[in-house]
């Protein structure tokens, strides 16, 4: 543990009378800072961390490739620490990101797993995939505690050697519920009539299954000819509730995933979901109606679309998203933080008394 953290740990000593300094929080997001599209969960977890009262900075690291940049990064990131002070790191991936974190601080350091960090994807090579989770394993020993968006996801550490918690990200849901479906098209100048089937791209085609998704799309193309699949990625945040609302249904063929955030959001806006049995999908659709789980086959899915598309309702899932939200992932992130923090501390106090002995 660093000299800084010791300092701000022992106001916990017996008999203390000190007030607790407020917890600071450093997290490392993979990305550039001024792409606000980039690791958007992450963002938005901080940021409602902030919100509860803790002191939060976030460190971008904005190459996981380059080794001369990496050499950069961390002498920029262990200056952010010595001036920043840290109690905890939160790596919010796996891969480079986390091992960075956990080879360049000896902070307490939470680490956050999201899917494709700990998962098998066909987005990289073979051996590209393989290292990434290689370092994924390595920096969860490192960890004091490790976050995982499924239970799926916490199954695949091999040595599950550090405290774990299942933790997705949670839904704004101030900012994604329910509107008039001709509301949003009118805001977007989209057709009234025209069927519109939303999907999230994230800038990853191979590992979203892009051309899965066209299959499907051509083949309700025979039933319904006026529909139009909406690929979104890049686009700003901020505008995303208003697609939603705007769309007839949202469909996900991933190969992989962890627990998706956008079938939450969906949800919340009441948008009917067909998808692949992926991550934790299944349970997240638990009583949500309409919504299908189907095999990933063009005609599985195709009908599932077809079928929903010409029901014309939205989903029930708005009730169900109450219990996903934001509010509620980040209390427990921040129980999680208070016991890492208290962790450290008796770690602190007890090697005091082995040196005073």
């Amino acid at each position: 543990m660093s000299p800084y953290s010791k300092a701000r740990l022992n106001v916990h000593a017996p008999g203390a009378t000190q007030t607790l300094p407020k917890m600071r929080v450093l997290a490392i997001i993979p990305g550039e800072a001024d792409d606000p599209s980039s690791m958007v969960f992450a963002r938005r977890q901080m940021a409602a961390i902030a919100q509860s009262g803790v002191e939060v900075r976030i460190f971008f690291l904005s190459s996981r490739t380059s080794l001369r940049t990496l050499a950069r990064e961390s002498r920029r990131f262990r200056s952010a620490v010595r001036e920043f002070e840290p109690d905890i790191v939160h790596a919010h991936y796996g891969t480079v990101t986390a091992l960075f974190a956990a080879a360049t601080t000896t902070c307490p350091l939470v680490v956050s797993f999201r899917g494709s960090d700990i998962n098998p994807t066909s987005d990289t090579s073979y051996i590209r995939s393989l290292f990434a989770r290689l370092f994924s394993q390595i920096a969860a020993v490192r960890a004091q505690h490790i976050i995982c968006v499924s239970e799926e996801i916490r199954s695949r550490i091999w040595l599950p050697v550090r405290p774990s918690s299942i933790i997705f990200d949670g839904v704004n849901l101030s900012s994604f519920y329910p509107i008039s479906r001709d509301e949003a098209r009118s805001k977007l100048g989209w057709s009234k009539t025209k069927k519109f089937i939303f999907f999230n791209l994230s800038g990853r085609p191979s590992g979203k299954r892009l051309s899965l998704a066209e299959s499907a799309v051509d083949y309700v193309r025979r039933e319904i000819s006026d529909v139009e699949l909406v690929a979104v990625s890049k686009v700003d945040p901020e505008r995303i509730p208003l697609i939603m609302n705007a769309c007839d249904c949202l469909l996900l063929t991933s190969d992989w995933e962890g627990s998706p955030t956008v079938v939450k959001e969906a949800m919340a806006c009441e948008l009917p979901v067909i998808s692949v049995d992926v991550g934790d999908v299944r349970m997240l659709l638990d009583g949500v109606s309409p919504s299908r789980i189907v095999p990933a086959e063009v005609a599985a899915i195709g009908s599932a679309l077809v079928d929903v598309l010409c029901m014309e309702v939205r989903s029930n899932g708005a009730e169900r998203a109450k219990i996903m939200s934001e509010a509620t992932t980040t209390s427990r992130l921040l129980g999680v933080y208070q016991l890492v923090m208290s962790q450290a501390n008796h770690h602190y106090e007890a090697q005091t008394q082995r040196q005073e002995a």
